[in-house]
């Protein structure tokens, strides 16, 4: 099952809509079914469009979800395309002032897939990063709250971790990357360095997000986002490249479904 989920990009999406339900339970806004759908969405037709433009690496890096895709990606194709168009159309027909924004994961698979971005040093990672600190700034937009500190504080917020996911998740493809002539953290410095790099920047996150609470940035409840850095910092000294694409799909992307959980418990329990 775990499998399935990860392959067929449902956990991944999943992982996103966390990331909304965490934006709206720490910034006080109501959680509405439209935008936890078109995140969704989103999610699905990035995802699996990358699945088919990064095939022929897949084979190499990760060949039973190479094998997935061959097998299944015919029906998961449609259905990631689907849900982006219908989506897309929703926001049109409701009149949704930033329907116009949909176009960015377009963009993204563009850049990300076909526009070789992969082959300028960290560029991807930021690209990755980017892409989900947008969501934060989305469901501000959404709620005509974008640019209040809330909003602000967790788009740089999982921007900046998803970006050090994103360099942790480059250990496992280290060989076929290298095949490839893309250069990453990992294939220039090491597996090790790497999850010693990931490790002092997590660090200096939970810092930046202790100084954000004190100097009254945000209120405490923000305290919360450390449940994450604590969750990254448990994983990082066991990415390898050695490690099945299980750990690095389920356990590391899971990081957001992990914080949503925990404010979610913190909200029912303490606030």
């Amino acid at each position: 099952m775990a499998r399935f989920l990860v392959h067929s990009n449902l956990f991944i999406s999943l992982a996103t809509v966390s990331v909304v339900v965490t934006t709206t339970r720490l910034a006080d806004l109501p959680l509405e079914a439209l935008p936890v759908f078109i995140v969704f969405a989103a999610t699905m037709f990035v995802y699996t469009v990358n699945r088919f433009t990064d095939l022929a690496e897949d084979e190499q890096n990760v060949p039973r979800r190479a094998a997935f895709t061959k097998r299944y990606g015919r029906y998961w194709l449609p259905i990631g395309v689907g849900l982006y168009v219908v989506a897309v159309a929703v926001a049109i027909a409701l009149g949704l002032s930033g329907a116009h924004y949909l176009v960015l994961p377009l963009a993204v698979v563009l850049l990300y897939s076909v526009g070789g971005i992969k082959q300028v040093f960290l560029v991807k990672n930021l690209v990755v990063g980017f892409a989900w600190g947008a969501i934060p700034l989305g469901v501000g937009y959404y709620y005509g709250r974008v640019f209040a500190p809330e909003i602000l504080f967790l788009a740089t917020y999982v921007t900046v971790m998803i970006t050090i996911a994103a360099v942790v998740f480059d250990v496992k493809d280290i060989e076929g990357d290298r095949a490839e002539g893309i250069p990453t953290v990992p294939n220039l410095f090491g597996p090790a360095r790497t999850r010693q790099l990931s490790l002092l920047a997590t660090a200096a996150v939970a810092a930046a997000v202790v100084g954000g609470v004190v100097s009254g940035v945000v209120p405490g409840e923000f305290l919360a986002v450390l449940a994450m850095n604590a969750y990254v910092c448990a994983y990082i000294p066991f990415a390898t490249p050695d490690r099945g694409p299980l750990y690095y799909g389920f356990v590391v992307d899971g990081e957001h479904v992990f914080l949503a959980a925990v404010v979610l418990a913190l909200e029912w329990l303490v606030w």
